[in-house]
């Protein structure tokens, strides 16, 4: 898909991160972009920037995620292009016994739920509503009418201890990548899921330093941890390169994480 002015693409997770150095990356080659997310603040002085639109969305909502799709489109028209970032993750262990008086827990069942909603579900509705708006669309001079991104991370093959709601929402993204493509070929409709290992953004901001360095020490080549850039500059290559389609990329630096 070639991308210029007359293309549109929303974004979730759009204020932050990975989305917004993708909405950046978008917006660098013409492409009219609409941010969906919580922070109105972050979403709108980035919105701005970039000549676009923000959307307060909640993906786990299904009249929020209507209710932005009906404003992106009022503002920039039909999106041909959608990249779904908003996500989240908790580190729960599945059962455990406390060190202090030996009593038993489990992984409650509503925090489980939570992260499936939104990593799995949440996906999979932005997914559905944006390919149904797709079919609007005549195919472009290149033969795509739309081009999905999804994102997984490589916890859904090598998940940590704690990650089993994390892992399991991410697994279902990469299992559910192949069989969307499917369903959408006869449509012109790629769809493809990027895994990121070990990413600078917000989520990692706050760390302390230490733990950057031994994050960054663990990561076979380079040494260091993703940029956002990076993930934007995959995004970008699977919606131009239009014999890419139905496919989970691994974008880590080779690392394969450890139990912890």
């Amino acid at each position: 898909m070639k991308l210029d002015n007359t293309v549109s693409a929303v974004i979730t997770g759009g204020a932050s991160g990975l989305g917004e150095a993708t909405a950046r990356a978008l917006a660098a080659k013409g492409v009219k972009v609409a941010l969906f997310d919580l922070n109105e603040t972050k979403g709108e002085t980035v919105a701005h920037e970039l000549g676009g639109v923000f959307c307060k969305v909640n993906v786990t909502d299904e009249a929020s995620v209507d209710a932005g799709f009906e404003r992106a489109r009022a503002a920039i028209g039909q999106e041909r292009i959608l990249v779904n970032c908003a996500g989240t993750g908790n580190a729960i262990k599945t059962a455990s016994r406390s060190k202090e008086d030996g009593s038993i827990k489990h992984f409650p069942l509503d925090a489980f739920n939570a992260i499936i909603q939104i990593n799995l579900v949440g996906t999979f509705r932005c997914i559905a509503k944006s390919a149904a708006g797709m079919l609007s669309l005549d195919p472009t001079a290149d033969g795509d009418r739309g081009v999905i991104i999804n994102t997984a991370s490589v916890a859904a093959e090598d998940g940590q201890i704690g990650q089993a709601a994390y892992s399991a929402s991410k697994g279902g993204v990469v299992g559910m990548t192949l069989p969307i493509a499917r369903d959408l070929m006869g449509e012109a409709i790629r769809v493809n899921t990027i895994l990121p290992g070990i990413f600078n953004t917000p989520l990692l901001a706050a760390a302390p330093q230490n733990v950057k360095e031994a994050l960054s020490a663990s990561v076979p080549f380079p040494k260091r941890l993703g940029n956002p850039p990076e993930y934007a500059s995959l995004a970008l290559t699977m919606i131009e390169n239009g014999y890419f389609n139905g496919e989970d990329v691994r974008l880590d630096g080779g690392i394969r994480m450890a139990p912890r």
